[in-house]
């Protein structure tokens, strides 16, 4: 069926179709009566106004563009609330596209993006080379979630890892806990600093740091979790990468027969609503995602009315939830 047109709704209401634009974009210049009768029309026959073709024709734009690196993580969906209700105060309208921690398709998603010449765009932890994001930045302002890039027309709003995987280790450590194992995130943003931030830690505590490589994801960590106890060397706590990361390693530990706490503790990154579901009770690392959204909006809607402004680098303190995963290590330990 063919969307009716402008064209339409003018030859419906018996007026201009420079009269429909008027009516569709509010004007204070047309007559009640004549609005009425194009507002009629317009219903008559299902038509909506092109709301993108409108805003290319005028130069602005209401669209903020969303790259999301994994739709299967909760914790894009708080830092999206975030940014959703930071549109609401600022006019704009959120549109989402995800990457799939892939840096191809990442790169492929931002060019679609990037072609409703949005208001800006925000990423969500992107794993997409520097160079694209400096394309991105010269045709819109651009703001990133966990990626702290160096890009003069990049705002970034990170957590700080370093801080947050050491008070994951002060915790266990306070416990009693000596062989403590790192899951490492991979190329996963943040996950750099948040290792070498239990390097750290541990070395100040006179222990022995051990990473074992894994992803962001909850196959990962259980994956990771079946290496551990296959070399049978002894550990009594993981740091996990994130917080679905760490459910993964806690099936994998309970699948083995090991229960958590009493025989392993383990800490996730996040503090995502997962986390605080009773029967997990995940003992995590609480980034301020919220905060995060809507700092990426402000960044990108103070940017876009003052091109000039210097690169801002929102770093913003984590805190430590304690829950039910962790505690004392088995007194064999």
């Amino acid at each position: 069926m063919r969307r009716p047109t402008m064209d339409d709704v003018a030859a419906r209401a018996g007026v201009s179709r420079s009269l429909v634009s008027l009516v569709m974009q509010d004007s204070p210049k047309v007559s009640a009566a004549r609005r009425t009768a194009v507002r009629e029309a317009a219903a008559e026959l299902g038509y909506a106004p092109h709301t993108l073709a409108r805003e290319l024709a005028s130069g602005s734009s209401s669209v903020l563009a969303v790259l999301v690196s994994d739709l299967r993580n909760p914790y894009f969906a708080d830092v999206v609330e975030g940014v959703e209700a930071a549109c609401e105060s600022a006019g704009l309208q959120a549109i989402l596209i995800t990457g799939g921690r892939r840096p191809s398709t990442e790169e492929r998603a931002i060019d679609t993006l990037l072609g409703f010449r949005p208001a800006g765009l925000v990423l969500l932890s992107p794993v997409v080379a520097s160079a694209v994001l400096a394309r991105a930045c010269r045709g819109v302002p651009v703001a990133a979630v966990e990626r702290a890039v160096r890009l003069a027309g990049v705002d970034t709003i990170v957590d700080d890892g370093r801080t947050g995987a050491t008070l994951a280790v002060d915790h266990l450590v306070g416990l009693g806990h000596q062989a403590i194992v790192h899951l490492d995130g991979g190329r996963g943003a943040g996950s750099a600093v948040r290792r070498r931030g239990y390097a750290e830690a541990m070395a100040r505590h006179g222990l022995t740091a051990r990473i074992e490589p894994s992803e962001y994801t909850e196959q990962a960590g259980a994956a990771a979790v079946g290496r551990l106890l296959a070399t049978r060397r002894r550990f009594t706590a993981l740091v996990a990468a994130n917080d679905i990361n760490a459910v993964g390693a806690i099936a994998a530990l309970e699948d083995a027969g090991l229960r958590v706490p009493q025989d392993v503790s383990v800490i996730g990154y996040d503090n995502t609503r997962l986390a605080a579901l009773r029967h997990i009770g995940l003992t995590t690392v609480d980034q301020p995602r919220l905060d995060m959204g809507r700092l990426a909006v402000e960044c990108v809607t103070q940017r876009r009315d003052d091109p000039t402004t210097p690169a801002r680098r929102h770093r913003l303190d984590p805190t430590l939830v304690v829950r039910t995963t962790t505690g004392p290590p088995p007194a064999s330990a």
